[in-house]
């Protein structure tokens, strides 16, 4: 084997030809430019010399300059790459290639695969590297390390542009597995009324539930996840951005033993409550139910931990956060609050959509609501507003009384494909058990 050959199977990942037919489609074809942009960064190309003539391509396009093999020669020539990138030769080599605009795709699919296959290669080289320094804790060391994965599997996703007919066969098929299968296209949230007014939450929706302290936002927030996880069997993700794990489960615990969380923290257990509280246990734990207690999330790290459980459960049924205005927004700096907030819920639209799952988001009303002799919550009532309401599909509001066993609203106040209306429940707070009042 000679030196050459040695040095090329030594060589990471890389497809030459590919790379030059890309280059020679867009000098010939203006129009190619556009799309290689969205898609192909310039990173992506294993060559420097090809990376120099593919950056200044999409320069003189920026630039709204004609593009083709003398203006480009010109060009490099005048900024002093003309040399670098190899000469003239080059140039015309790669005019040599006989590109097809029809398979610009293909080709930039091809530079693709290679450019992150060196990438796992040299994330390969730097875990070997980190895991030999030992002054960062392992945990930390594994998060990041994580964190990076992450990011570099999302940035190999790609989406498809489906056609009207392929659109239209999509619909087809679920609209046949309705007919023969009758059953709500959402996640059913287990009480009736609710479910026939929004047909059970639905796919990448994002959901408010809003209220007044001590309404039961979190309360029902849980009743509602309980009841999916049981009938539909698919794991959930519960972020407690203010409560502790240890608080959440005890609430659970009350929904499901209909055992006062007084009588459960003070350990105040009958002989038959025992029996109760062992099958309660016994069950929930074969449950995929998910709580992360961590405070002072940003929408970043919460993006990282749906994903680490998308990757892990290959679905998630629901995600839950409690609450909206106490997630951190680590990108916007000297921004209002509202400004802030707004950035917030399109992020978590954007998430319900990557993900394709329902999150919902509870959310503070403004105290004004207060200040009013109508003290029924409406839309403009949401807490440092913003876009909550244009970026949310479904808006809930609980209002009502604050005795033990209180009647409490569920006002739809909006739904982007679905009429609004109110609710009735009966909400028993020492047993944090909502059911809606027939």
């Amino acid at each position: 084997m000679t030196k050459e050959q040695k040095l090329i199977q030594k060589s990471l990942p890389h497809n030459f030809l590919a790379e030059k037919m890309i280059l020679s489609c867009l000098i010939i074809n203006f129009e190619a430019v556009e799309f290689a942009i969205e898609t192909l960064p310039s990173e992506a190309f294993y060559f420097k010399n090809h990376e120099q003539i593919y950056k200044t391509i999409i320069f003189m396009y920026q630039y709204q300059l004609s593009i083709d093999i003398f203006s480009l020669a010109s060009f490099l020539q005048e900024k002093a790459l003309l040399e670098e990138i190899g000469g003239i030769a080059v140039l015309l080599e790669i005019m040599n290639e006989i590109p097809s605009f029809i398979h610009l795709e293909e080709y930039i699919r091809l530079i693709k695969d290679k450019f992150f296959r060196r990438s796992l290669i040299k994330f390969g080289y730097k875990v070997i590297n980190v895991s030999y320094i030992t002054n960062i804790s392992l945990e930390k060391t594994l998060d990041k390390l994580e964190s990076e994965l992450l990011d570099l599997t999302t940035k190999n996703e790609t989406s498809l542009i489906l056609n009207s007919a392929e659109l239209f066969d999509e619909i087809f098929i679920k609209l046949k597995k309705q007919f023969l299968n009758p059953r709500f296209p959402g996640l059913t949230s287990g009480f009736p009324t609710l479910d026939s007014l929004t047909q059970g939450f639905q796919k990448s929706d994002l959901i408010i539930l809003a209220g007044r302290p001590s309404m039961g936002k979190t309360a029902l927030s849980l009743n509602i996840a309980l009841n999916v996880i049981k009938i539909s069997k698919v794991p959930i993700l519960f972020f407690s951005l203010e409560m502790s794990k240890e608080q959440i489960i005890y609430r659970i615990l009350a929904i499901e033993t209909s055992i006062s969380q007084t009588r459960l923290k003070n350990g105040q257990l009958y002989k038959n409550d025992w029996v109760k509280f062992n099958k309660t246990i016994k069950l929930l734990s074969k449950l995929p139910f998910f709580i992360d207690d961590t405070p002072n999330l940003s929408i970043k790290e919460i993006r990282y931990k749906i994903k680490k459980l998308f990757i892990e459960q290959s679905q998630i049924g629901l995600v839950i956060i409690d609450y909206l205005q106490l997630i951190q927004n680590l990108n916007i700096k000297n921004e209002n609050r509202v400004q802030e907030l707004s950035n917030i819920t399109r992020s978590l639209k954007n998430l319900a959509r990557e993900f394709n799952t329902p999150i919902i988001a509870l959310s503070q009303l403004s105290r004004n609501v207060e200040n009013r002799v109508d003290q029924k919550p409406i839309l403009s009532d949401l807490r440092e507003s913003g876009s909550i309401e244009q970026d949310s599909d479904l808006v809930l509001f609980l209002y009502g009384g604050k005795s033990s066993n209180s009647i409490i609203d569920l006002i739809i106040a909006k739904q982007r494909n679905g009429p609004i209306g109110t609710i009735k429940f009966i909400f028993n707070k020492s047993q944090i058990k909502f059911s809606e009042l027939i």
